[in-house]
């Protein structure tokens, strides 16, 4: 499969642990199918970039696919908890993260490669909200499908990293990309403040609900 990986730079030779341990996954390389997407991240701090083009190779790996049914979003935000920085303090916050990591965290170290959402910069603001205990887990996951959000596929091992090979790199410009990753940015935050903006049902759950009730992986009233 071809896979694409935004950047400032080249990158002929991914480097194992050569990422920062704070991004959504942990160390990783972090790819995704859809080259539009790449554009869009090479370009994140507003100056021309470049996307990265490999094959890579899954057969025989392990993968944990986190947006397969058998796990939900609170076993991906427990991930996200675990290692992106820079969450609110305060209100049920603390409590609520240790909950999740308690609860609802799958270790990715015995995987190969993680599939999963990526919490771009307004997408880590709903998951913050969440956490809160400001908005439910059903508007979190209806702000999950706005904007476009797609996947990303992260090498963890480096059994992984063996597995992919470059391809080619394109130029990619920031006057036309960078304002794409805005502009996704933008409806993606205008659709949420509508979400949020709704009314709740009495049967919503909040993250408040899930610590009290106790409920774990395997719950029906998660689905």
């Amino acid at each position: 499969m071809l896979v694409y990986h935004g950047s400032d730079h080249m990158i002929e030779m991914p480097v194992y642990h050569g990422s920062k341990r704070t991004n959504d996954y942990g160390y990783g390389f972090y790819t995704t199918e859809d080259m539009e997407l790449a554009k869009e991240w090479a370009c994140a701090d507003g100056r021309d970039g470049f996307v990265n083009i490999y094959e890579l190779d899954l057969d025989g790996l392990k993968i944990l696919r986190l947006n397969s049914p058998e796990y939900n979003i609170l076993n991906w935000l427990a991930i996200l908890t675990k290692y992106r920085s820079y969450w609110q303090n305060g209100s049920i916050a603390e409590e609520a993260k240790e909950y999740l990591q308690k609860h609802f965290f799958i270790d990715p170290s015995p995987y190969d490669v993680l599939i999963g959402y990526r919490a771009d910069d307004s997408y880590f603001t709903f998951a913050q909200d969440f956490v809160a205990g400001t908005i439910s887990l059903k508007k979190l996951s209806e702000a999950m499908c706005l904007g476009r959000l797609g996947e990303q596929i992260v090498l963890k091992s480096r059994l992984a990293f063996e597995r992919i090979h470059f391809v080619d790199v394109k130029s990619v410009a920031a006057d036309i990309y960078y304002g794409k990753k805005c502009l996704r940015d933008k409806e993606a935050r205008l659709a949420y403040r509508r979400t949020r903006r709704s009314s709740d049902g009495i049967d919503e759950l909040y993250m408040i609900d899930i610590m009290r009730e106790g409920m774990e992986n395997g719950d029906p009233r998660l689905l």
